[in-house]
């Protein structure tokens, strides 16, 4: 099957939603990419419109799960093909789809803070050859030396007040 990459830059326009299809979770949703264009004059006025629904199967659950939702402005690259069906009345319909290969916030639009497990802390020891300090008072008397947080606590995140929530695998 000859499939055709794309990638659409938009806002989410539904709320994604969560499914099993067999064995496997999906997460789907619609986005919505518009244009818009400069007149002579020096106005804008809007242009066309696209939708597609996305479609994000295996390690995009968690991240999209987790982090986006509708009216987001995100960046979805996949690859895109037709889905036909027979509408209530039985008339035949198309819709464009995407499967989703990568899916995140459009950094042009949006602020973002990431969490990510690529770098874990470093373990806490006893031993001094490990350690710049000689005992744990010594650590705790230099400038700006603290103990490190439990992974997943709000002082891990550097965010007090905050909870973070831990990404499932």
């Amino acid at each position: 099957m000859f499939e055709t990459p794309i990638t659409i830059v938009g806002n989410i326009v539904t709320a994604p939603d969560r499914r099993w299809v067999g064995d496997q979770e999906l997460i789907k949703f619609r986005v919505a990419s518009n244009s818009r264009r400069r007149t002579a004059d020096g106005t804008w006025e809007p242009g066309n419109s696209l939708y597609a629904t996305v479609n994000c199967w295996g390690n995009l659950i968690t991240g999209v799960g987790a982090g986006l939702g509708k009216g987001d402005p995100v960046i979805v690259v996949g690859y895109v093909y037709t889905s036909e069906y027979e509408d209530r009345d039985g008339n035949r319909r198309s819709s464009l789809e995407i499967r989703a290969t990568s899916v995140g916030p459009d950094l042009a639009r949006c602020i973002v803070r990431i969490e990510s497990r690529r770098h874990p802390r470093p373990a806490v020891t006893d031993s001094p050859t490990d350690c710049q300090a000689d005992s744990p008072a010594d650590a705790q008397s230099e400038p700006g030396a603290r103990e490190p947080a439990a992974e997943g606590s709000s002082a891990a995140t550097g965010d007090p007040g905050e909870e973070s929530l831990p990404l499932s695998a």
